[in-house]
């Protein structure tokens, strides 16, 4: 791998690694692959990856929406700062690819020395080295175009981990530059995928605590054709939706406390996840939510639970209208260049003829009036106006 730097008016360096030409493909799909607990199917190989893997697919959120990359170094000391990541940058990317379905969230944090199995601070990045990761993800090493939801790029892969439900493609809480994974433009503001529209009975069992999310029976299916697993990593709509809890709310919160129960009023509860960005005050009536389908079970030997949704966008909840179902009275008669006007009186041979209000609509090329089924019996005729 040949890297070189570029200076940035921020006087650091971004370091640009150029991806061997023998990389090779990964798709979303199988990299996302579960056994029958949920955890990953997929055969990982050794790491950092010998050639590296590539993926590819639509960028769903800018790269400071999840998780606040702000440089904060927090030394072990001791044991004061333990699990304190710091800084942390993540994006989600969603397959594109004819026969690929799914997605993949790319993680990385400043403090993995502060990890209770690590317990080194000079195994975590310092402010000013933190920094130059951040500018490193965030722009196109070749255009320094900063990526943006609905950016289609290719990420270069050389660890990932599981945990949580899901694969994310990460630097394996190594600070190695052999680690690194890499974002590239190939087509700036490509366009966001046409979310995938669900209500939670999609996902989600009827029952379980409202305040304990670790009861809510989630369907999981390990083949991903159904249920939460058929969505992860994918923008979806979620309709109908009642906010149960609302202290997550608030786009200054921590990942860990913008997470909001709901419910669809039919004994299925859910959660959704409020970004870094505001989204409004909370809705006190029905909605629907925009935004990507993650998972966060937090285990990494357990994966059928701890669904929940990323939201991006919230749309007021419109019902979809109810069908009506009834033997309407059809009259119809040719289209031609004279016009007519059609009337009705209630006997065959006497009283006055009444125009019908209702105007001739064109259908399969015949002059048409629907009436409705309730009409009574009545005898027609067409009066030629012109």
């Amino acid at each position: 791998m040949s890297c070189h730097s570029v200076a940035r008016s921020t006087g650091l360096a971004i370091a640009l690694c150029a991806v061997p030409a023998f990389a090779q493909s990964l798709t979303h799909s199988s990299l996302q692959a579960v056994t029958g607990t949920g955890t990953s199917a997929w055969a990982a190989p050794t790491a950092p990856f010998d050639p590296p893997l590539t993926l590819r697919g639509v960028l769903l959120c800018n790269p400071d929406e999840m998780l606040d990359p702000t440089p904060n170094f927090l030394p072990w000391d001791g044991g004061a700062n333990s699990s304190r990541m710091g800084g942390e940058w993540q994006i989600a990317v969603q397959a594109v690819d004819a026969g690929d379905r799914g997605g993949t969230l790319c993680w990385m944090g400043q403090n993995y020395g502060n990890q209770p199995w690590i317990r080194d601070s000079a195994l975590s990045y310092s402010n000013e080295a933190w920094t130059a990761e951040v500018l490193r993800l965030s722009f196109d090493p070749s255009t320094l175009h900063p990526f943006r939801a609905g950016d289609l790029v290719e990420v270069t892969v050389r660890q990932s981990l599981f945990y949580g439900g899901k694969r994310n493609v990460n630097e394996g809480h190594d600070i190695d530059p052999a680690y690194n994974f890499e974002v590239r433009l190939l087509t700036a503001s490509h366009g966001l995928p046409a979310p995938e529209v669900i209500t939670l009975a999609d996902v989600m069992n009827a029952g379980g605590v409202a305040e304990d999310r670790s009861t809510w029976p989630a369907l999981f299916d390990p083949a991903r054709a159904a249920g939460g697993e058929h969505y992860q990593g994918m923008r979806v709509r979620i309709n109908n939706l009642t906010l149960v809890t609302t202290n997550g709310w608030n786009p200054a919160n921590t990942w860990a406390s913008r997470l909001c129960t709901v419910t669809d009023g039919l004994g299925r509860f859910f959660s959704i996840r409020h970004p870094r960005t505001s989204l409004g005050p909370p809705p006190a009536i029905p909605f629907d939510a925009v935004g990507v389908f993650n998972q966060e079970s937090g285990s990494g030997t357990q994966g059928t639970t701890g669904y929940e949704l990323f939201a991006q966008q919230v749309l007021p909840h419109s019902p979809a209208p109810e069908l009506a179902i009834g033997l309407n009275v059809t009259i119809a008669w040719p289209v031609g260049t004279d016009t007519y006007q059609l009337e009705w009186r209630r006997q065959a041979d006497t009283g006055d003829w009444t125009p019908v209000p209702d105007s001739p609509v064109v259908i399969r090329g015949v002059n048409t009036v629907i009436l409705p089924p309730a009409t009574p019996q009545q005898y027609y005729q067409l009066r030629k106006i012109n």
